[in-house]
């Protein structure tokens, strides 16, 4: 059976939580920063997700606190959150690759520019 391929929002908030646990604004932060600001996650997407990610059973969460009168909650992954997590990085690097094979097969540099 194959699994389906993970979005890359998803693929990118377990990525940020594979590190250590932390909260939402922290997430949407490290998603930033992984991306070079390719991708700027917004509050109401985050925290849709992470309802998802937790009902899935691939995050938890990991502790909350009262920071400036306001919840602050941490998540992290789960056993089955980091193998979800582990079977996509192995699924793109098998995919990155084929890819990597056949540009080298065209003299194509992996930087873009051909030989």
């Amino acid at each position: 059976m194959t699994e389906t391929p993970m979005r890359e929002p998803t693929f990118l908030v377990l990525t940020a939580l594979a590190e250590e646990p932390r909260h939402g604004y922290a997430v949407i932060e490290d998603v930033a920063g992984m991306t070079g600001g390719r991708v700027r996650l917004r509050a109401g997407t985050l925290y849709a997700a992470l309802d998802r990610l937790r009902a899935e059973g691939l995050i938890e969460v990991d502790r909350e606190e009262i920071v400036q009168s306001r919840l602050r909650r941490y998540y992290r992954l789960t056993g089955a959150g980091e193998q979800s997590l582990a079977v996509e990085t192995a699924r793109l690097r098998a995919q990155a690759a084929i890819a990597e094979r056949r540009l080298r097969a065209r003299h194509t540099r992996l930087g873009g520019a051909t030989a």
